[in-house]
């Protein structure tokens, strides 16, 4: 098969590059070639698209639905529901032209069976980095929904063992409080630094990767112990930043996550307390998102997906939805 017509981008910075076709075997990229019509073989015209690598979601919950209250909606429906609403999502993100995402906590490991069902080709899909349950002190942000309850170290290396033998590819720890969770703060740091998550120390020595949230105490435990990415990062510092940079490790924004829902706030039938939370600090998280760009940080994309009115398949926004006025202030 033999792509035609289209502009060019390959990713690495490089300016679109058009006038050439793109040969296809056995569904991967074989040659760049000058685009011309071909002497024998299928030609797919794709005059006016443009062609470029697949997109990468660095934090979705596929069991979530993007609805105005999804937490409600995962604990109302039964378990096969949740599957069969994972699998549709799976799709919808791929189709939207995102080939990579990390799962970062869905149901009963529903989310690691539609990975492994992507892997071999049962379904559609993109590929699946998942955590299984998102690991939290009792009673901690996430514990009703998608927590794996754990306290001290010993538990908590218990429970990241137990993520690794349901499959996980990642580790993610809940190390300070949370927006979707009703009771309790969205910071303060959730776990003491010997038993938190990362290269050196606790949990660590038997987990290939970890992942904190909110809270300015908690990225301190986190960055101590040597995590490797920062989810939502709302409480930064300049400290905690430069930090970052020194360390290496990637901050992973999520700016829609609260800017949908004080958009949509109690009208759309949010829930309260989400909104009250997300009014508090949507303006404090784009000024932590300025301080790690000054800084230098790695920062990679992801959106929350399946949060209230974050629907999956949407990391770039069609033209109809784009709200400039709201990025605007990301710069």
């Amino acid at each position: 098969m033999i792509l035609r017509g289209a502009t060019l981008i390959d990713g690495t910075g490089a300016p679109p590059v058009r006038d050439r076709a793109v040969v296809l075997e056995d569904r991967r990229i074989a040659a760049i070639v000058p685009d011309r019509p071909p002497r024998s073989g299928a030609a797919l015209d794709l005059g006016g698209l443009t062609l470029l690598p697949g997109l990468i979601n660095c934090h979705v919950h596929l069991c979530l639905s993007g609805d105005a209250d999804p937490a409600r909606t995962m604990t109302d429906e039964s378990y096969a529901a949740t599957v069969v609403g994972a699998v549709v999502r799976a799709r919808r993100t791929v189709e939207a032209g995102v080939t990579t995402v990390r799962d970062l906590g869905g149901r009963e490991y529903a989310e690691i069976a539609v990975r492994d069902a992507v892997r071999a080709g049962v379904i559609a899909g993109p590929r699946l980095l998942c955590a299984g349950r998102a690991v939290c002190i009792t009673g901690g942000h996430g514990w009703r929904m998608l927590g794996r309850q754990a306290d001290g170290p010993d538990d908590l290396r218990r429970a990241v063992r137990e993520q690794l033998r349901a499959g996980a590819d990642v580790i993610k720890l809940v190390a300070t409080g949370g927006v979707m969770t009703r009771r309790g703060p969205a910071r303060g740091a959730a776990h003491p630094r010997r038993a938190a998550c990362g290269r050196r120390g606790g949990a660590s020595r038997s987990a290939p990767r970890g992942r904190p949230r909110h809270g300015r105490r908690g990225h301190r435990v986190v960055l101590d112990a040597g995590i490797d990415t920062i989810e939502h990062g709302v409480f930064l510092t300049e400290a905690i930043a430069a930090r970052m940079a020194t360390q290496g490790t990637a901050l992973v924004a999520t700016l829609i996550a609260p800017h949908a829902i004080v958009e949509g706030g109690l009208a759309a039938g949010i829930p309260e307390f989400a909104v009250k939370k997300s009014l508090t600090l949507r303006e404090r998280h784009l000024e932590s998102f300025r301080l790690a760009l000054r800084a230098g940080v790695v920062i990679a994309a992801g959106t929350d997906a399946g949060t209230p009115l974050n629907p999956h398949g949407t990391i770039v926004p069609s033209w109809r939805s784009w709200s400039p006025p709201a990025w605007s202030r990301c710069r």
